[in-house]
């Protein structure tokens, strides 16, 4: 119960999510909704209260705002997502933190993202600790900022930081955020609250410094601009958000927050901001595992990688920044050098980009060697072998690993498309072998199927999921089948693109319809950048098996035998002339000529039956993974084709997408 406040220190509690204390005629608020003091319905509630009773009492000078924990604040709290929007809201919060009468200092102690970044810029003063990030990142969520975010950054850090802040939902150090305006002082953890109350007592009787009231120099944002509506392909709010940020330029604030308000309400009712909250409930999903109870992890501080080529490199790249010493063997000193050389030059080039301190830089280098002499690897606690994809080949690299390991290290294989369950069979205690199948570049892409093997143990899998977040990788957990669950859908939709292109469609029309619906290139463009021969070479090796009775496109095989293999060799679907892609006569010619041989007479089609076709291609296998147990959740599904195949995250992921379509 809250009561007149005095200098006693007594802690008042204004809602069960936060609570103050006077000292000095400063009140010192802290917000606490574990885990990220998400801004929720009692941080909203109790903030209105401090500042009810702050601006009625006589002892209250000046008033201090910190999160609990690691966090200031982290966006909405997602328990609110689908609810109509309770009193009171955020724009009326920030609108009261701004007219507060006595002067509010943001004392940010962690993160501030989405509506806790909105409260520090209705603040009147911004001291952060050196570990503070900030951000917007509603446009992730389809959304625009709803609390005053398009109107009070600008005003701040000017508008094409502003612009280009807001369009991308970048996160921003506190270093930047001090050198763009956003904030005003960095200080240390130790020192936060003493510098927030000498902070308060200096503002103490000063006219407050109030965000909208700051003028906003008109500047030229069209290079800004351009380059975040080119990578919006499609999406409703980075579009919007340029237009809101330029309001600042144009309208009057009261007028401006109207707008960005309208748009927010109307944007979260979008088909967009709808598939994007399925896509983060997605995550929060893939997280979730069915183990037994008390399973552990086991400890893992070394990790061998066993072939360090492109993908294994890779690898040990991503291996090296989690903090891990890491073994890299090659079956020659030759192989051993190049891999080593290789892992050493991506290094460098993070290092070049500012992605990688000179300090990490050594780090990481002393923490890395690569060895011709597979006994190396007998220190490691899990090896993830990156060899050339090829049962023998693989199959060897098991038996000889068998003689070098500890019983108890965890062995990973990288296969796209082998079955796991054999080559573990290869090895002695099988229970310790699990399928990690990176995407490449495997330093820079977020996702990981873990294949979770017929005979692996529960405390291999905890494990590798555990190594998954420690890697920054997006893990979803799959069952063994032939090319997993990404592979497989990929697979099943470009045989349905073959097969249109069999109807009477066009690889350029296609290509054409999934860029304008969201993909960063078209499929065949895709193929061809990838190289036809692994495809091909897979289709020989199943020719024997195949069901005769089953549909088959043989227009890839005929472009193969013409010796078209992709970019890689200058023609493939397309043909590419001075590095640009071009529609090929040769290949509409061995279309034709497929049409005419099944007596099929073309018809053409739209790029919205193109799309239906693929996306139904997509759900109908999404389906079958399903029912086999080989994906757990269609949102599982979702996310694997969106962060490994381009999928557009903007329409939720092709299981979500088809139920979407159907019902349009």
């Amino acid at each position: 119960m809250m009561h007149n406040p005095s200098d006693t220190q007594q802690p008042i509690s204004f809602s069960s999510a936060v609570t103050g204390v006077v000292q000095d005629g400063v009140l010192h608020l802290t917000l606490a909704n574990p885990p990220v003091n998400a801004i929720s319905a009692a941080i909203r509630e109790g903030l209105m209260q401090a500042l009810n009773l702050a601006e009625k009492s006589a002892v209250i000078r000046a008033l201090t705002l910190r999160g609990a924990g690691k966090f200031f604040a982290a966006g909405a709290d997602i328990k609110e997502f689908d609810l109509p929007p309770s009193e009171p809201t955020l724009p009326q919060v920030t609108a009261r933190i701004e007219a507060s009468v006595k002067p509010v200092i943001a004392a940010i102690n962690g993160a501030a993202l989405g509506g806790g970044c909105e409260i520090i810029l209705a603040c009147h003063y911004r001291l952060a600790v050196e570990k503070a990030k900030f951000g917007l990142p509603e446009v992730k969520l389809g959304l625009v900022p709803g609390a005053g975010g398009t109107q009070r950054l600008p005003r701040l850090t000017g508008l094409d930081v502003a612009i280009d802040m807001i369009a991308s939902g970048k996160t921003i150090s506190a270093q930047e955020a001090l050198q763009n305006g956003l904030i005003d002082e960095i200080t240390t953890a130790e020192n936060l609250t003493y510098a927030a109350q000498k902070a308060a007592q200096y503002h103490t009787g000063k006219e407050p410094r109030r965000t909208l009231a700051l003028s906003v120099q008109p500047v030229n944002t069209e290079q800004t601009t351009a380059k975040i509506l080119a990578k919006a392909r499609g999406r409703l709010a980075p579009t919007e958000t340029v237009r809101l940020v330029s309001l600042t330029a144009t309208l009057s604030a009261e007028q401006a927050l109207a707008e960005e308000r309208t748009t927010f309400l109307r944007l979260r009712e979008s088909d967009e901001a709808k598939a994007l909250r399925h896509v983060f409930f997605a995550e929060r999903e893939a997280g979730k595992h069915d183990l037994p109870a008390g399973t552990v992890p086991r400890p893992v501080a070394t990790i061998g990688i066993a072939g360090t080529g492109m993908m294994g490199s890779a690898i040990a790249v991503a291996a090296l920044a989690a903090g891990y010493q890491l073994i890299g063997y090659e079956p020659t000193q030759e192989a051993a050098d190049a891999g080593l050389a290789r892992i050493t030059a991506l290094l460098n080039k993070q290092f070049q980009s500012g992605r990688l301190s000179e300090q990490a830089l050594e780090q990481q280098r002393a923490n890395c060697t690569v060895s011709a002499d597979i006994s190396a690897l007998a220190g490691a606690d899990l090896v993830i072998e990156a060899v050339f994809d090829d049962f023998e080949v693989k199959s060897e690299l098991f038996r000889r690993l068998s003689g070098v390991l500890r019983d108890d290290a965890i062995v990973a294989t990288n296969t796209s498309y082998l079955n796991p369950d054999e080559l573990a069979l290869k090895i002695s205690n099988p229970s310790r072998v699990i399928g990690m199948h990176f995407f490449s570049p495997a330093h820079i892409m977020r996702l990981l199927e873990v294949v979770n093997c017929a005979e692996t143990a529960p405390d291999v899998l905890t494990t590798t999921l555990e190594l998954a977040k420690k890697l920054n990788k997006l893990a979803i957990v799959c069952g063994v089948c032939e090319g997993f669950i990404g592979n497989r859908i990929f697979s099943a939709y470009r045989r349905e693109a073959e097969f249109m292109l069999e109807q009477g469609a066009w690889p350029h029309e296609i290509d054409a319809a999934l860029e304008h619906y969201g993909f960063p290139m078209g499929l065949f463009a895709v193929c061809d950048m990838a190289g036809l021969e692994i495809a091909w070479a897979k289709r020989k090796r199943q020719a024997a098996t195949r069901n005769p009775d089953e549909p088959y496109c043989n227009i890839p095989d005929r472009l193969c035998e013409a010796g078209r293999f992709g970019q890689k060799s200058g023609r493939g679907w397309y043909i590419y002339s001075d590095g640009k892609r071009q529609a090929d006569p040769d290949v509409t010619a061995i279309i034709e000529a497929a049409r005419f041989e099944k007596n099929i007479t073309p018809r053409p089609f739209t790029p919205d039956e193109i799309i239906s076709q693929l996306l139904k291609a997509m759900a109908n296998e999404g389906e079958q993974l399903l029912r086999e147990g080989i994906a757990a959740r269609s949102g599982d599904i979702d996310l694997v084709l969106i962060n490994g195949y381009g999928f557009p995250a903007h329409k939720g992921g092709p299981m979500f997408a088809a139920q979407n379509h159907k019902e349009h």
